[in-house]
């Protein structure tokens, strides 16, 4: 099984003035029609850290250019003018575009280290009482250029990324894979289904951490896949020295709950330059987004929360690849 990295990464980086001027990273991608549509997670700066989401497009999954010269979704839209919005995934259901996403209702300022997770300064002082934890909520759009907000996935309660629709109902339902912060004693990903995708089921732990390079925390990468052997999800593992890689797992067509399999080791990992340094946080590979075509997976990361990278590998390799667990 060998992945290729694309030789013209990082194929989308940040510039110009204004909202994308800092950074560009973790984004969502759809293949709707004959094109590839991207939703870019973009910073104006560090110091407030605001975050908005972008519209790019492409024919060839490559080389992307802007859709659109300003954001198509912003906190400010949501009604919270000192907000940021952040991580974008993206799936097409019953020909309506739904977009789970996490959000702040107030920013902070970011202080990169250079050796590790940056240290995060709230605002106002108020902030560390919790009213500004991570929440998740899950947005509509008939054109990826105008969304509204649809549902909200957790209170203010509970801090929650890392949210990712699969891109087809099972069972009749829609299904969530979920990381709330404060369950269990590492973070894991948990599941959620829903009628409606507007009322959630309670979180059900789904997988936890197995190995040394996932052994802090574990989330949901890229919408999974469907296959013809199962659902395909790549997710990203943090291990104690905070370096981010990817790991796949498959699921069962029916039941998503049953892992089928699992990949003992990481499949990407930092090893180029753009991976290993960044204007945010060092070594990290951060999967959002995979794009199947003609049996060849596009896999979407962000580097170091600052450009966005492109791998590609063919599926039928992938699923031989993985360890099975039955």
């Amino acid at each position: 099984m060998k992945i290729t990295k694309c030789e013209e990464n990082p194929i989308v980086r940040a510039g110009g003035e204004g909202w994308r001027a800092a950074a560009t990273f973790n984004p969502a991608v759809i293949r709707d029609g004959d094109k590839f549509y991207m939703l870019e997670r973009a910073a104006e700066g560090l110091r407030p850290f605001v975050c908005s989401f972008g519209l790019l497009e492409s024919d060839d999954g490559v080389h992307f250019t802007p859709a659109e010269e300003q954001p198509v979704l912003t906190a400010r839209a949501l009604g919270y003018e000192e907000g940021t919005v952040e991580d974008p995934r993206l799936v097409k259901i019953d020909g309506l575009f739904y977009l789970t996403f996490a959000y702040r209702p107030y920013t902070y300022n970011c202080y990169p280290t250079g050796v590790g997770v940056p240290d995060y300064t709230p605002l106002r002082g108020e902030l560390d009482k919790g009213i500004n934890n991570t929440r998740s909520a899950v947005a509509v759009s008939e054109d990826l250029r105008t969304f509204r907000l649809f549902s909200s996935v957790n209170g203010a309660e509970v801090d929650e990324r890392d949210n990712v629709l699969f891109p087809e109902k099972i069972g009749g339902k829609f299904w969530l894979l979920r990381r709330p912060k404060q369950f269990g004693d590492r973070p894991s990903i948990y599941y959620s289904t829903s009628e409606d995708c507007r009322t959630w089921s309670e979180p059900e732990l789904f997988a936890s951490p197995l190995y040394d390079w996932e052994g802090g925390k574990i989330g949901a990468g890229a919408p999974p896949v469907r296959t013809d052997r199962g659902w395909l999800l790549l997710y990203h593992g943090v291990d104690k020295q905070d370096v981010y890689r990817v790991g796949a797992m498959l699921l069962d067509r029916d039941d998503p709950t049953r892992v089928l399999a699992r990949t003992a080791a990481c499949i990407l990992e930092p090893t180029e330059y753009y991976e290993k340094f960044g204007l945010v946080i060092p070594n990290v590979v951060f999967p959002t987004a995979c794009v199947e075509k003609e049996g060849l997976l596009y896999i979407y990361y962000g580097c170091c929360d600052t450009s966005i990278s492109l791998a590609t590998v063919r599926v039928d390799e992938l699923l031989d690849s993985m360890e099975s667990l039955q």
